[in-house]
């Protein structure tokens, strides 16, 4: 039978977190300083000119679960399917 985890009782100091001071604070560092490049998170940058215009779309459920199957990137695999199909046929046009 497995042990069911313990939880520490929050009326107990954390003596593995303990609560920073003022001198903790005035000696902090940001994180750029003290971690190499390889930890910290690349920001994308802003936008030159916008691409993309954000719409709303109703697909057929069996059709986005297949492009979300397919992981990350969906929404950019079914822009490219889109982008494919309006290239290949004439512009369709309302009476």
């Amino acid at each position: 039978m497995s042990k069911a985890k313990r939880r520490p009782s929050p009326e107990l100091p954390d003596t593995d977190n303990p609560a920073w001071t003022a001198e903790d604070f005035a000696r902090a560092k940001p994180a750029a300083e003290v971690l190499s490049a390889g930890l910290m998170r690349k920001v994308r940058g802003p936008q030159k000119a916008q691409t993309k215009e954000r719409i709303t779309i109703r697909l057929s459920r069996d059709v986005l679960e297949h492009f979300r199957a397919a992981g990350p990137g969906w929404q950019g695999r079914i822009d490219k399917a889109l982008r494919k199909a309006s290239e290949r046929k004439p512009r369709l046009t309302h009476a």
